[in-house]
């Protein structure tokens, strides 16, 4: 019963959160407000509503507000994973290098204008995020493997931050070199939702959703694997398969976010941490909650970034940062307390 009420306090704070980010910003509206142009929209009349209004909320703040849940949605379950299977609690999407590699190779779309053959200038972005992701945590993991044979936790950090640091170090001199993307890249690569409308959203959300749902499969897998890999193999798992399949999917989330929101990092380490301290390390329930967790964070980061500072808006980047930064730091020198 205790687990269903906290659940229940979780999904009550996403609405909230929700409905605070739609409703706070250069017009202020009430809850009201905000649940009348909703209803309006969605019912598909107008009724009384002013149509500025709606045209802000409906066009600008609602897409916004989902789009960063989904986005926080997507990181933090690829943040599940990647410390599931690496059995690291620090191990992520960010501090593995798939961020760095999605954002070099979605830079390398913006800046030479390709389009991939068959999916258009909207999907081109997303895929090149995927494929750059895929291929540097792939690299990182070989490398840290031939560096130490048991792949200890220390070893796969520190290789993936080495591994994040020469991308973003080619990041920054294609950057440089591209004085008329410049500051399309500088935005981009601190992270934010400005701009952001339903077309992003309808590109995030079936790869969430299918994402989730293939996941949600593998969740015994996953608790089997945080016991070690020994006690998987001596059931039955076909570790490298399922292995190769949980590392791609968490490529693909955290490529998609990248490449159509920018850096944002965090999210995928603290989310989960939080979730099992409330709620166990059974990843039926970790996994979903952790994308609860996950997206109402980035949605308050979200609101934060355009709120504390106004008209001024924080990358969100920097938002997740400054709560995350501590995060990792207390995380990392706890385990080494424990040893």
């Amino acid at each position: 019963m205790k687990r269903i009420v906290k659940i229940l306090l979780a999904v009550a704070a996403a609405l909230l959160i929700l409905v605070g980010s739609i409703a706070v910003g250069s017009v202020n509206l009430s809850p009201g407000q905000v649940a009348e142009i909703l209803m309006a929209k969605l019912s598909g009349g107008s009724g009384t509503v002013d149509p500025n209004l709606s045209a802000i909320v409906w066009e600008m703040r609602f897409p916004r507000a989902v789009l960063a849940f989904l986005t926080g949605a997507a990181l933090s379950a690829s943040g599940t994973v990647m410390q599931s299977i690496l059995k690291n609690p620090l191990a992520s999407s960010y501090t593995l290098g798939v961020s760095s590699g999605a954002s070099l190779c979605a830079a390398l779309v913006m800046v030479t204008g390709v389009t991939f053959p068959l999916l258009g200038s909207l999907f081109t972005l997303p895929a090149a995020g995927f494929a750059g992701g895929l291929a540097t945590v792939f690299l990182a993991l070989a490398f840290a493997a031939r560096l130490d044979g048991k792949m200890e936790n220390q070893t796969v950090i520190l290789v993936g931050m080495v591994f994040s640091l020469f991308v973003n170090a080619i990041l920054t001199l294609i950057t440089a070199l591209s004085r008329e993307h410049l500051q399309q890249m500088v935005f981009w690569q601190m992270g934010g939702f400005t701009g952001r409308n339903w077309s992003h959203v309808a590109v995030m959300f079936p790869v969430l959703v299918l994402s989730m749902l293939v996941l949600q499969r593998f969740t015994p897998e996953m608790d089997i694997m945080s016991f070690g890999e020994e006690q998987a193999m001596s059931i039955g798992v076909d570790l490298k398969r399922i292995k190769l399949l949980l590392i791609g999917i968490a490529a693909l989330l955290t490529g998609t976010a990248v490449s159509l929101v920018g850096v944002i990092g965090f999210v995928d380490l603290i989310a989960p941490h939080v979730v099992r301290r409330i709620f166990g390390s059974s990843h039926r329930l970790v996994l979903p909650l952790s994308a609860l967790f996950g997206g109402t964070f980035l949605m308050l980061a979200e609101l934060v970034s355009r709120t504390v500072m106004a008209p001024t808006i924080i990358p969100v980047g920097a938002v997740t940062a400054l709560v995350g930064a501590p995060f990792f730091a207390l995380v990392f020198f706890r385990g080494r307390k424990l040893k």
